[in-house]
C-alpha cells in the first residue's frame, strides 16, 4: 500500500528529511556515538539499583514535576555558586535544548550556529519552525571573535548556538568569542559543553561566565563523563528566569522518578564516575599523536573523540576500518572521519586497522 498519503499531510519543511541517527551495528569495536566505553562500576551499578527500587512502590505516584532535588544535586556537582534555582534537568541534553527552542526561537525568528557542528540543532531548529543560519567555521575549524560578531549582527538571532568542545571537531571555544556574541547579541547565546569534563588543562568551562551574564546558558549531559548515556540525563545552567520560561513549555512529569532517582544516585558517586575521564583522555591524546606520526591531519581535541583525515574518499575510508571490525564515525565532512576515544584495547585496534590506511 503507498504510504504517499503520509508525506502530503507532513509538513511541507519535514518533507524528504531524514530521523537523526548513527549506525547501530554488532561490531567488536563501536567507536562512533562517543558513548563512554567503560561500564559503571560496581558500587554505582549498586548504588543506582538501590535508588531505583526505592522508588518502584510508589509508581502509581506522579515523580516530582520540578525534579528540585535532582536539580539542587546538579548545582552542587556544577560548583560556581550555582543553585537550584539556576538548573533545569531533562532527558538528555537534547530534550534541554528542544525547550530553549520552544520557549525562544519558533516561527518568525532565526538561530544562528557555526558548522560544523553538533548535526541535532539544525534539526531542532526545523521541529521548531525555527529559522537556522549556519554561519561556518574557517578551513581549521576555528571561530574568530570577527566572524562570529559579523554573523550575530547579519542575522540578530533569537538563539545562538556555539559548541565548546565542538563536535565533531573537539576545538574548544576562546572566552572572547562567547563574551564578543554575548555583547553583540540581543538573544540566549547556548554553550553546548556535553564534553566538557574531557576539556585539556587550562581550557574554562562557560560556566565562569554565568554570574555576569544573564543571557548565557550553557548545556550540559550525563551521557558522555559520566557513562550514563542510557539513562539520558541532560541539564542547562542559566538565569533563573530562563529556568522559569523553560517550564512554560516542558511536557508535565517529564522526567521519572526512576530516571531522578538513578541520576541522583550517580552524582552521588560523581568521583568514583570520573575516575575514567583520565584514561579516556590519554587515549584520545594517544589516538592524536599516533594519528599524526602516522602522516594524518587531526584536528585538536578537548572532548573524547578525535576528528582525523584527510581521506580522498571518507566513505571508503570507513568501510575498510569497518571491515575490520571497527566502527567509527562519517560525520559528512568530506575527507573527515570520528572515531572515539574508548578504552585502551579498542584504541589499539583502532590504530592497528588504520595500518590498512595510507595517509
Amino acid at each position: 500500500m503507498s504510504v504517499d498519503w503520509v508525506q502530503e499531510l507532513l509538513r511541507e519543511d519535514l518533507r524528504g528529511l531524514s530521523a537523526y541517527g548513527a549506525p547501530q551495528l554488532d561490531v567488536p569495536v563501536r567507536l562512533n556515538t562517543n558513548e563512554n566505553s567503560y561500564p559503571l562500576p560496581g558500587e554505582v551499578v549498586r548504588a543506582v539499583s538501590r535508588a531505583i527500587t526505592g522508588e518502584i512502590a510508589d509508581l502509581n505516584r506522579y515523580p516530582d514535576r520540578d525534579a528540585v532535588k535532582l536539580r539542587a544535586d546538579l548545582a552542587a556537582y556544577c560548583g560556581h555558586g550555582l543553585t537550584a534555582e539556576q538548573l533545569w534537568a531533562a532527558n538528555g541534553s537534547n530534550e534541554v535544548q528542544q525547550q530553549l527552542f520552544q520557549a525562544f526561537a519558533g516561527p518568525g525568528r532565526t538561530a544562528l550556529g557555526f558548522g560544523p557542528a553538533y548535526s541535532m540543532h539544525p534539526l531542532l531548529a526545523v521541529g521548531t519552525a525555527t529559522t537556522w543560519v549556519d554561519g561556518r567555521r574557517d578551513a581549521d575549524f576555528g571561530l574568530t571573535v570577527e566572524h562570529a560578531v559579523a554573523q550575530v549582527r547579519a542575522h540578530r538571532p533569537a538563539l545562538t548556538l556555539l559548541c565548546s568542545p565542538n563536535n565533531p571537531t573537539g576545538t574548544a571555544l576562546d572566552f572572547a568569542v562567547i563574551e564578543a556574541v554575548l555583547a553583540e547579541t540581543s538573544g540566549l547565546v547556548v554553550v553546548d559543553e556535553a564534553y566538557a569534563e574531557f576539556r585539556r588543562p587550562g581550557t574554562p568551562s562557560a560556566l565562569e561566565l554565568l554570574d555576569r551574564h544573564p543571557r548565557l546558558v550553557v548545556s550540559r549531559t550525563m551521557s558522555k563523563a559520566f557513562a550514563f548515556a542510557g539513562a539520558r540525563v541532560g541539564y542547562l545552567a542559566a538565569h533563573p528566569a530562563v529556568i522559569e520560561a523553560v517550564q512554560l513549555v516542558r511536557l508535565p512529569y517529564h522526567l521519572s522518578a526512576l530516571t531522578q532517582a538513578a541520576a541522583r544516585a550517580a552524582l552521588a558517586h560523581a568521583d568514583v564516575l570520573l575516575g575514567t575521564v583520565e584514561a579516556i583522555k590519554a587515549q584520545r591524546d594517544r589516538i592524536v599523536a599516533e594519528l599524526r606520526a602516522g602522516g594524518w591531519t587531526v584536528a585538536d581535541s578537548d572532548a573524547n573523540f578525535v576528528l582525523f583525515g584527510r581521506f580522498a574518499d571518507q566513505k571508503a575510508a570507513w568501510q575498510t576500518l569497518l571491515d575490520q571490525g571497527v566502527l567509527v564515525r562519517d560525520v559528512g565532512l568530506p575527507g573527515w572521519l570520528r572515531v572515539t576515544a574508548g578504552t585502551e584495547e579498542e584504541t589499539s585496534a583502532f590504530l592497528a586497522a588504520m595500518k590498512g590506511l595510507a595517509a
